[in-house]
């Protein structure tokens, strides 16, 4: 067993981030949004003049100080990927940042779309496995939600109790749960 003195410093946040994929989640149609989706998916909904919602997670990624993102798409994305390809081009592939898009291609073998977000994860645990020596951590992220957050105090703080999992969540007004993906907590 190692001493104090020899073991390892622990890693700082920009550290762990330079060690992190994000996977954005962006497949969603957003049918309370009724015509504003009528055409695109809710991530790719205008929000503030030119900027889409999904820029919230993504700018939350680069803030944070990942810069590896995938985005899995579904829905009617054509107007999500331009957006991606045209707005989100000043990433550095030589540098190992990106934003890469995943469509819905039906991978397991199962002849069926997504079924919600956790099927999409695991629809692409291939990918993210196949990049897993990029990365140590894997941030699964809404591409339709908006919110600022440091993602990188998230990471660090689950790396530092050498969890196998941790969700991030906010407390709602239970009036307002039902509009919520809800978690029940001790």
């Amino acid at each position: 067993m190692d001493s104090p003195r020899n073991a390892a410093p622990p890693l700082q946040s920009h550290q762990l981030v330079r060690r992190t994929i994000a996977l954005v989640l962006a497949g969603g149609r957003g049918s309370r949004l009724k015509q504003l989706t009528d055409r695109r998916a809710k991530p790719a909904v205008y929000f503030g003049g030119k900027f889409r919602i999904i820029d919230f997670a993504l700018s939350n990624c680069l803030n944070s100080g990942i810069r590896r993102m995938a985005v899995v798409t579904q829905y009617k994305s054509h107007s999500l990927m331009r957006h991606l390809q045209r707005g989100w081009s000043f990433l550095r592939a030589e540098l190992n940042e990106m934003v890469d898009v995943l469509p819905a291609q039906q991978r397991t073998g199962d002849e069926h779309w997504y079924r919600g977000t956790a099927d999409a994860v695991f629809q692409n645990l291939d990918i993210i496995q196949t990049r897993s020596t990029l990365h140590d951590y894997v941030v699964v992220l809404a591409g339709d939600h908006i919110y600022k957050m440091d993602y990188s105090i998230m990471v660090k703080d689950h790396a530092e109790r050498g969890l196998g999992c941790t969700v991030g969540c906010i407390e709602v007004p239970r009036m307002e749960a039902t509009a919520f993906g809800v978690m029940a907590i001790d």
